[in-house]
């Protein structure tokens, strides 16, 4: 069993559900201080004040607060699942040719360094990055939204998943900066399929719709060592699963990824519906949802909540 490290008393088993609320009677005095992605229309309606947070561990338990069982936009939180995909499909060797591994220090949607960089993405995580690894799938099926939802279902265990269409049609509509990051990696030849079908596959893999519950289970498998711990389910090498959570450590929360690994100190992955998945090794994997983002587009109360998290719980990888 875990024990408690820090400022916890030592020997002690942790109380994830009393961690859990204590960390949701903090979150209140954040609400306020972020705005909602109301560049997306569907997006700027959420509630600014919800919260929930979900912890799963590789031993099978959970633990949730607040809105932890309610549905929202995963958003680039998906990159995650797509690169997991499109490295199945392609192989690693083949992706790694086409998307680089380092961190942006740039916003996720900039043009600056994909033009600077004749079209080679930095990361995999960033949209330009992301919008490759979503042509590596286009390429490979004649339904890849289609493939990307069922992939994400089996990951998460739970087959009711779905694409919030009015989302995606949101997307698709004020998209475009990302139809220049696509039509600019075409220019270079580094988008292969039809510009529209990729964008197509992409806002609609952006636009599915998940629990915090949902993300905690799905995340799992990196967690623990590639296997999905309810079923003994190789779902990936453990080395593809250790270079995953690398990549989230060192770019998955865009040019705030130094400021988030000082304070929080574990692989996670945001996404601008208010989400950020993260993952403790061979411990567990934790979902926070608030839709209130800062300046880099990660939740603002998100972040905070998981500062907690590994403040009380003293579990970093640090």
């Amino acid at each position: 069993m875990l024990t408690l490290k820090g400022s916890m008393t030592t020997g002690a088993q942790l109380d994830y559900a009393d961690i859990l609320q204590q960390i949701q009677s903090e979150i209140p005095v954040e609400f306020g201080k972020g705005h909602v992605a109301d560049y997306i229309e569907a997006l700027a309606r959420i509630d600014p004040r919800k919260f929930g947070m979900a912890v799963c561990s590789v031993t099978g338990e959970e633990w949730s607060c607040g809105d932890a069982d309610e549905c929202f936009s995963i958003q680039s939180i998906s990159k995650v699942f797509t690169l997991l995909l499109a490295i199945q499909e392609v192989g690693a060797d083949a992706l790694w040719m086409r998307v680089g591994r380092e961190p942006s220090g740039s916003a996720f949607n900039s043009l600056v360094l994909l033009e600077a960089e004749k079209g080679f993405p930095r990361n995999p995580f960033i949209n330009a990055g992301a919008l490759v690894v979503t042509d590596c799938i286009v390429e490979h099926s004649a339904h890849p939204s289609r493939r990307i939802l069922s992939w994400v279902c089996e990951l998460a265990g739970n087959p009711g998943l779905r694409i919030d269409e009015e989302v995606a049609q949101s997307e698709a509509r004020t998209g475009f900066r990302n139809a220049a990051i696509a039509n600019f990696l075409k220019s270079h030849g580094n988008l292969h399929s039809d510009v529209d079908l990729v964008l197509d596959a992409y806002f609609r893999q952006c636009a599915i719709a998940m629990s915090c519950r949902d993300l905690a289970r799905a995340f799992l498998p990196l967690a623990n060592r590639g296997v999905a711990p309810k079923t003994g389910k190789v779902i990936m090498p453990w080395d593809r699963a250790r270079r995953v959570n690398s990549l989230m450590l060192t770019c998955g929360l865009y040019d705030g990824v130094g400021n988030f690994a000082f304070r929080v100190g574990i692989p996670a992955k945001s996404g601008v519906g208010g989400g950020i998945v993260a993952v403790i090794p061979g411990e567990l994997s934790v979902c926070v949802w608030s839709p209130e983002l800062d300046e880099a587009g990660n939740s603002l109360a998100g972040t905070k909540a998981l500062e907690r998290f590994t403040d009380l719980t003293g579990l970093s990888v640090f």
